[in-house]
């Protein structure tokens, strides 16, 4: 597929729409310029697609182990199945990993313990989030695509280009 320049050479405008749609899965809404919103929609939808389309590929594991007391106690396990792995590790590629951010009046042991099994946040937000929304919103719309929206704002103050803000739906 044809790409827009955006006046940049290919390192930097690779890691400008990488940082812009790692803000977007992030924050939900970004304000950029129209062509650069235009393409960070592009990526945005096809790493959303791809979670969507993985979500239910998971596998369920019984383990039994034996406590201290000698009582035997089954644990379901629930692992990434063949596909959904593929796509989380092909999602890490075209995303950066954001660290989690310690809330307002959140204690430094309240935000070690909520964090403690999140290795990749932006990743579990898109697997555990974006992609159970936008799938049971698929299914309801008999649709696909279309999770982002972008809105024209006008020009910018100083250089004139058209400012977009660019939200998740």
């Amino acid at each position: 597929m044809e790409q827009r320049k955006l006046s940049r050479p290919t390192d930097q405008r690779n890691a400008l729409l990488r940082s812009q749609v790692t803000a977007l899965l992030w924050n939900e809404k970004i304000t950029t310029t129209y062509a650069r919103a235009k393409e960070v929609s592009r990526i945005a939808d096809g790493i959303i697609q791809l979670a969507v389309d993985t979500v239910l590929d998971v596998k369920k594991e019984i383990k039994s182990s034996v406590d201290k007391k000698g009582k035997k106690i089954d644990v379901e396990v629930i692992t990434d199945g063949e596909k959904r792995l593929a796509a989380r590790r092909k999602i890490m590629a075209m995303v950066y990993d954001p660290p989690e951010v310690r809330k307002a009046d959140e204690t430094a042991v309240a935000f070690r313990e909520r964090t403690k099994d999140i290795r990749h946040p932006l990743i579990e937000k898109i697997f555990n989030t974006y992609a159970i929304r936008y799938a049971q919103r698929n299914h309801d719309n008999n649709s696909s695509g279309g999770y982002t929206r972008v809105i024209k704002l006008g020009a910018r103050r100083g250089d004139a280009a058209e400012e977009a803000i660019l939200e998740l739906v």
